[in-house]
This record gives C-alpha cells, structure tokens and sequence, in this order.
C-alpha cells in the first residue's frame, strides 16, 4: 500500500468513534510533525497529581546512536490528548539513550535516568572504553520534576554510583520505569533496572535508592545470564529488563531474551534488589527479542487485590502485541487478549488513576509512538468480538 494511502487510513481509523469499553488510541509522539526524523524507546508515568508524562528518544536519523535527545509529551485528561513536544535532556553530539522514569510517592518528585553514548559511536562500537574518565566512556545521567513534569532540574553525573569501574562497557536503565517498594524492610527503596556490556555478554542488575533519589548504591549482577552460545563463544541470554514487586516485598525482574529459548527471562530478588537468583525461563510469555513491559496493580477497591500486567509482542516477529494479567506473582498468566495484532514493538503499561490501564507503545513499525487505555473488564472478557478502535 502507497505512504500516502496507509496514511489515509490512519487518520481514519483514528478519527473514528471509540465503542464501549473498547481500547481508545491516541497519537503520541509522530516523528517528522515532532521535530525528529525518528522517535523511540517511549517511557510513561502518572504523577501524584494525575498527569501523564510521555518520554522517549528525539533522533536524528533512525539509528540507535543518533544525537539522541531526550524528550517529553504532558497529558492532563488521562491521555486522551497531549501536549506540545519539549526536549528536557540534550548533550550536544553525544546521544542520550533510554529514558527510565520513576514516580516517588512521597514526595511526587519525577525522576528520570538515562545514558549518554559518546559523539558518533554506536553501542556495538569497540571503542567505548570502561571506567569513569574520558569521552569514550558511556555515562549514567539522572534529572528530576518537582512540579508535575513541567520543569527539570539540570542533569546530574551518577555514572561513579551505578556503573561498574572495570570491564563495564555499555550500560542501559530499563528502558521504560523503576519502581517503588511497598512492602517489606526495604520498603520506600527505589529501585532502576539497568544492563551492562560489554555488546552482546550483558548483565541484568539494579541500582537503588533509601533517600529518595539522593544517593544511589549497585547491586549485583543476576547469575547465569552468560551462557555458551552455538558457536561455542559465550553470548548473554538477557537484555532490556523490568522489575516488578511481589506481596512479600521481594523483586522480579522480567527480561527481553538475547539468546536462548524465545521466551522471557527472570529472576528474584528477596533483598531489595542487591542479589539475585539465577535467570531463568518464563515459559509462557513469547519473545522474539522485545523490550517489553510489566507493572504492578493494588485494586484498593478489590480488597488490595494485587495483579500484574505485561505488555509485549507475542509471536516471532514484533507484532501482535498482547497485554497478560497474572495473580500469583506471575507464576501463571492465565489471561490475555490481543491488543494490537499488527506491528507492535516497545511498550510501557501505567495504571490510571480512574482504574483503567494505559500503555504507550510503538506502532506502525515503530513509526510512531500512540498510547492506549483500556479497562480490566475488556482484559478479562471472555469473547474476543471487541476489537480496538482507534479515536
């Protein structure tokens, strides 16, 4: 199908009257019309006041590495509109890769970390030295929002904190969110889940918080992400990654599959995120190789009943993305319904204030970024004749 006609379908389909508790699709971020040749990686929060905050990577070009920017989209009517664009991280030719928000309930401060790749060097690069010093080194940033996402402090260095002084190479937070302990004694500890290189032999572990953002400690990489791959050299199993928290305060972490079985990996936490259990499989959560995402829903409503959502392509391909709701800590994930089943790559689940459920995820080849609400009825329906409309 030409551009222009796959464009008039869109706008059709998005002007189109959303029905019942169908699942309602909005723009978000549009590359070209935003000021980016390209736009990816999205990342979602709702603040304490109620607004939605958007993030994702402003590119140059479409590639990884590409005078990345940070950028954000503000919606105050539960995402049914947004904002104008505004970059709120830039670092001249360096780019800034994987923004990973988080929301402290206390004080409602936004807080928002991300990587700066050296000037012209892509993460597979052998370039990109370990350590601290120099321009060849991959650096961890953080900036924060007292007022809602309308203002950012100025960025903050915190590579010495959450980065390993040897071997490390690359490093990546999330993408996506971090989390806030609720139960537990680590309870109020912040948590970012975070991946280290060098290409290819990557860790999954988290860095964490007990004052709020001030201050940030390292923990340590899950064992046995590095196996023996086909060709006899040692190769990771894992990636991108998410955390999630179970009833009893420990952590889950749920990770993109590098290698291995096409299915998620995980792992547990029962100190706060400082040691781990040992990767293993998540048989029944497909992954062709996808960021995906994972969150954790207290239905005060419910008698605190505690569910979790996952969001992600299940196929071989990055398409037909489905959201999975599990209630037992996601031992099973008895639920599930198509949410898109054409292109669907990275996605962030945020539970909504009204009790909906949103997710931010890229469409159309990652041509776009559009956000999606939804209800847990339409989740748990059990007839598929709904479909998602646009609106």
């Amino acid at each position: 199908m030409p551009v222009w006609s796959r464009v008039a379908l869109l706008l059709l389909v998005l002007t189109s009257s959303a029905r019942g508790d169908d699942p309602e699709v909005v723009p978000v971020f549009v590359p070209r019309q935003d000021g980016f040749a390209s736009i990816r990686i999205p990342a979602v929060v709702v603040t304490n006041g109620g607004a939605l905050l958007a993030f994702a990577e402003g590119r140059q070009r479409n590639a990884d590495q590409a005078r990345n920017r940070i950028i954000l989209k503000r919606s105050t009517d539960g995402g049914r509109s947004w904002g104008q664009v505004t970059v709120i991280a830039e670092a001249g030719d360096r780019s800034l890769n994987n923004p990973c928000a988080v929301v402290e309930r206390t004080t409602g401060t936004v807080l928002v970390m991300y990587q700066s790749y050296p000037a012209g060097v892509a993460e597979r690069s052998d370039r990109i030295v370990p350590g601290y010093e120099g321009e060849l080194v991959v650096r961890n940033w953080l900036i924060t929002s007292l007022d809602e996402g309308q203002t950012w402090t100025s960025p903050r260095d915190i590579t010495r904190q959450t980065k390993r002084p040897e071997r490390v190479t690359t490093l990546a937070g999330g993408p996506g969110i971090g989390i806030q302990l609720r139960q537990g004694p680590h309870a109020g500890r912040l948590l970012m889940p975070f991946n280290e290189g060098p290409f290819g032999l990557w860790n999954i572990y988290a860095v964490y918080s007990d004052d709020r953002g001030a201050t940030w400690s390292l923990g340590e990489v899950a064992p046995g992400a590095l196996v023996d791959g086909a060709n006899g050299r040692r190769t990771s199993q894992v990636n991108e990654a998410q955390l999630v928290e179970l009833r009893d305060g420990s952590v889950r972490f749920n990770a993109r599959r590098w290698s291995g079985q096409a299915v998620r990996k995980t792992c547990v936490s029962a100190d706060g995120g400082q040691t781990w259990s040992k990767v293993t499989d998540v048989p029944e959560l497909a992954d062709p190789s996808c960021m995906a995402s994972i969150i954790r829903q207290d239905d005060l409503a419910d008698g605190g009943r505690t569910r979790w959502l996952f969001s992600g392509p299940q196929s071989t391909k990055r398409e037909n993305g489905t959201v999975l709701l599990s209630t037992d800590d996601g031992e099973t994930w008895p639920v599930k319904r198509v949410l898109c089943p054409g292109s669907f790559a990275y996605s962030c689940l945020v539970p909504l204030p009204d009790g909906t459920i949103g997710c931010l995820y890229e469409a159309e080849g990652t041509s776009q970024i559009v956000f999606v609400r939804f209800t847990l009825g339409w989740l748990t329906e059990e007839t598929e004749s709904k479909k998602p409309t646009r609106n």
